[in-house]
């Protein structure tokens, strides 16, 4: 539909031409921020692997690139990541979805107004604050009920990014959960189905896109996640899926190399902007699937 003649052929005041330039502006500073991030990783990775090949970095199971006899495999920080945002979404994605579900379905308008913004607040918490919880409170803890789980691992870490990102997981979970509409609940109630069979055969279904969405968000924020696993996650690159003993991050190595471990411009040093260039397109490709299932979320509903 085109726009009225009034509004093109009304002339816009100073104040309204400022204000439209200092939008321009701040969006076109985005852009160059978000250029000038791509331009620096994708200039060091290509020096990166013009020293080191492609087939060391996929193939090498090893990652010491501050050691005398440097190594470049990737995949023990792959592991690491994925190990601590696996152990987060298991303990993210039940709680977010059961409270969420609660909030939509049973609780009662005052509960919901405070119990949701309760729950919210443990995405204000420092991330450092919930490192040194992991490292002093629960890693003590775990080891009096799981055996052989070291002071630093993967474990209470992953719990503690779980318990970060319920917010997440619950506030876009709970808006989906709301976006369906009431006469699909009341059609199903006029067929004489319960409350509990409504919610997980139509309106939980109705709602998945939704919900999926909140989920690739949350794991994009694991992915991401930097203080905890370093604090408490005991920075020892190793290749494996075992949550009880001491792990690295690619999130927690960039740390470790921003510290000043490396010269300037060395190999080793470079190897910072590589990682960061596998974390960047992991959470892109994380993010841009969350904007596609949300964006397919609004649009049914």
């Amino acid at each position: 539909m085109s726009a009225p003649r009034w509004a093109a052929a009304r002339v816009a005041t100073p104040s309204e031409r400022l204000i439209e330039a200092a939008l321009s502006l701040c969006g076109g500073l985005s852009v160059l921020t978000t250029l000038a991030i791509l331009w620096v990783l994708t200039s060091e990775t290509l020096r990166f692997f013009a020293a080191v090949p492609l087939r060391r970095f996929l193939g090498d199971t090893a990652w010491t690139p501050l050691f005398a006899d440097a190594r470049f495999g990737i995949w023990p920080l792959l592991s690491g990541t994925l190990l601590t945002s696996a152990i987060a979404c298991a303990v993210a994605v039940p709680l977010g979805l059961m409270a969420a579900i609660y909030l939509s379905e049973f609780a009662r308008p005052r509960e919901r107004a405070v119990l949701k913004p309760l729950v919210e607040l443990l995405a204000g918490v420092p991330t450092v604050v919930y490192g040194c919880l992991a490292l002093a409170f629960l890693s003590p803890l775990l080891q009096q009920v799981v055996p052989g789980l070291a002071g630093f691992n993967a474990l209470s870490p992953g719990i503690v990014m779980g318990i970060m990102i319920v917010p997440v997981v619950l506030s876009l979970s709970e808006d989906a959960l709301a976006a369906v509409p009431w006469s699909t609940r009341e059609a199903a109630y006029a067929l004489g189905a319960r409350k509990l069979p409504t919610l997980f055969r139509v309106v939980l279904p109705a709602a998945r896109s939704g919900i999926a969405a909140a989920v690739v968000l949350a794991v994009s924020r694991a992915l991401g996640e930097t203080m905890i696993v370093t604090i408490a996650a005991g920075q020892q690159p190793r290749l494996t899926l075992d949550p009880r003993v001491p792990i690295e991050t690619m999130t927690a190595y960039i740390v470790q190399v921003s510290q000043g471990d490396a010269p300037a411009g060395s190999l080793a040093h470079q190897t910072l902007f590589v990682v960061g260039a596998v974390l960047f397109g992991f959470t892109l490709v994380m993010n841009l699937l969350g904007q596609r299932l949300s964006a397919g979320a609004r649009r049914a509903g």
